[in-house]
């Protein structure tokens, strides 16, 4: 087994995005895909890294620019979150964003394209969840301590069988919106679950976060359960 990265620039709306696939070279045959949607501060070693642990599963993953080429912020930034702010402010243009990257990934020839996934964390979740309200056909998605807020336009048909892993104690998504994301996912007819995780906070996945007393920390118990859920989540969506 060799995984390898190679970066794909893509245009959209006459605009470079700048993806990162990650597979295993060896291996023969389509396989599945899956998108994996960064958090605020857009694409990073630590979504490579995560990417080449879903990849060594038996999976092709493209870690998805929604920002644009070189549109990246960091922790230290007192602006973090402008580029995600552009797209939260526009739902519509974010619609646009999440679902450009599922044609990417369907288009590499290392993936069957009838068989593809998406993951994401924190805004990432969101794009997992945009990904799915705007009835775009991939077959389930996975969102780690995502955020809930829908749209403010209707849905399409949700085809995606979703799983949300959350943090009890998030307080970016507390309970009411957790309560209100599965009253809507019913609503739309989805094939949902959610794994509620007691005494975890936000970002329980990332291990650069420790703010406990913000309710914002790393869980090794919880990064551990989730990536399994994903794991067991993937086995029933492709055997």
């Amino acid at each position: 087994m060799a995984i390898v990265r190679q970066v794909l620039v893509q245009e959209q709306s006459g605009a470079p995005f700048e993806n990162v696939a990650v597979f295993d070279d060896a291996a023969e045959g389509p396989r599945p895909g899956v998108l994996l949607f960064p958090n605020i501060l857009g694409t990073k070693e630590s979504d490579f890294a995560y990417a080449e642990r879903v990849a060594a599963l038996g999976y092709v993953v493209l870690v998805a620019d929604v920002y644009g080429q070189g549109k990246r912020t960091r922790r230290d930034d007192p602006d973090m979150g402008r580029y995600m702010a552009e797209l939260n402010d526009d739902r519509a243009l974010m619609r646009d964003r999440v679902n450009a990257p599922l044609g990417w990934l369907k288009a590499l020839p290392q993936v069957d394209a009838a068989r593809t996934a998406a993951i994401g964390f924190c805004f990432g979740g969101k794009c997992v969840l945009d990904l799915a309200r705007s009835g775009a056909d991939f077959a389930g998605g996975v969102s780690f301590h995502g955020v809930y807020d829908a749209p403010p336009f209707p849905n399409a048909e949700i085809k995606a069988k979703l799983l949300v892993c959350h943090g009890w104690d998030d307080p970016i998504a507390p309970p009411d919106a957790t309560v209100a994301l599965a009253k809507e996912l019913t609503q739309a007819g989805c094939d949902w679950q959610i794994h509620a995780y007691g005494h975890t906070g936000h970002a329980f996945t990332d291990k650069a976060v420790n703010m406990p007393e913000k309710r914002l920390a790393y869980s090794a118990d919880a990064d551990a359960r989730s990536f399994r859920s994903m794991r067991d989540f993937f086995a029933d969506l492709f055997g």
